[in-house]
């Protein structure tokens, strides 16, 4: 059993303090970086790849624009939690 089961992405990053470092991945649209710390906050790597791509499909939409910090951080800002078990 993970620390992070039940955890939103976004309770899981701030959890772990990774915002800051998946913040800059995403505006980077460096790939690889956010797989990297999606998975080291017990994502498998499908899970991982999954949510990485869908948030690069639409950065927007998830809250981050052209030299603008990333979306704000609070427990059930709507991001649905994952089932990992």
């Amino acid at each position: 059993m993970s620390q992070y089961d039940g955890m939103t992405v976004n309770e899981r990053l701030g959890t772990a303090e990774l915002f800051e470092a998946w913040d800059a991945a995403v505006r980077a649209k460096d790939r690889m970086r956010m797989i990297t710390l999606l998975q080291s906050v017990d994502m498998t790597a499908d899970q991982a790849a999954s949510t990485t791509d869908t948030v690069l499909s639409d950065p927007a939409f998830y809250g981050y624009l052209e030299g603008e910090a990333g979306p704000p951080r609070v427990p059930g800002d709507g991001v649905p939690k994952l089932d990992t078990e």
